[in-house]
This record gives C-alpha cells, sequence and structure tokens, in this order.
C-alpha cells in the first residue's frame, strides 16, 4: 500500500475533522500530495494540495478559509484538518502523491499516480 488515509467519520455541521495521509514507500521530499472528494452522483473533485519540494499549498475555492493541509516530515504524513463542516463537504475523501505534478496540474486528478483508499466524511445538518 503506498498511500493510507484515515481520519473520516460523521461530524454535525460547523464541526471538525483531521484526515491523515501516510506513506511508508514514496520519497515524501520529493512527492505532490493532493486531496479528492467525490460525493455520491459526482465527479471526484479536487480540494487541496501541498508540493513537498516548493512547500507551497493550493485550496479549491470553497474549501479555502475552512480546511488547511500541512505536513509531518518525520511521520511522512500529510494532514487535511477541516474546520466548520458543511453538508455539502458530505463525500469520501482521498487522498493522492506523485512525483511529477507540475505546480499548474496539481487540481487534475489524473497527474497522481498513487492514491489512497478512501475514507468518509459524513456532515449532518
Amino acid at each position: 500500500v503506498q498511500l493510507q488515509a484515515s481520519g473520516g467519520g460523521l461530524v454535525q455541521a460547523g464541526g471538525s475533522l483531521r484526515l491523515a495521509c501516510t506513506t511508508s514507500t514514496l520519497t515524501f521530499s520529493s512527492i505532490s500530495v493532493g486531496w479528492f472528494r467525490q460525493a455520491p452522483g459526482k465527479e471526484r473533485e479536487f480540494v487541496t494540495a501541498i508540493r513537498m519540494i516548493e512547500d507551497k499549498r493550493y485550496y479549491d475555492d470553497s474549501v479555502k478559509g475552512r480546511f488547511a493541509i500541512s505536513k509531518d516530515s518525520a511521520k511522512n504524513t500529510v494532514y487535511l484538518q477541516m474546520n466548520s463542516l458543511q453538508p455539502d463537504d458530505t463525500a469520501v475523501y482521498y487522498c493522492a502523491a506523485g512525483y511529477s505534478v507540475h505546480q499548474i496540474f496539481v487540481r487534475q486528478s489524473k497527474r497522481y499516480d498513487y492514491w489512497g483508499q478512501g475514507t468518509e466524511v459524513t456532515v449532518s445538518s
């Protein structure tokens, strides 16, 4: 398993969750890690990403100011802190990684070579 995602669950609107994405096989300092989500009946969409080589973060407008991506290089783990969750945030969240994800392509899921198994987030109203 290249990527392991965890931390999903059920939370009330306005609540918070923190997801984690861990790798034990990829070279952490060289990859880009993205979080994508897929709601029932909808296409997978970009949420946020971090490019380790430049330590730069990217966010979809729908989560700016509410979600934060961070890393712990000692643990080879990327975190997605999700605050002020809303029912529209309900989805299966996937982490993905790639070695050659250019900054102009971080929002494109097809640019990532490795995918975690997904973790479900449900926000009740």
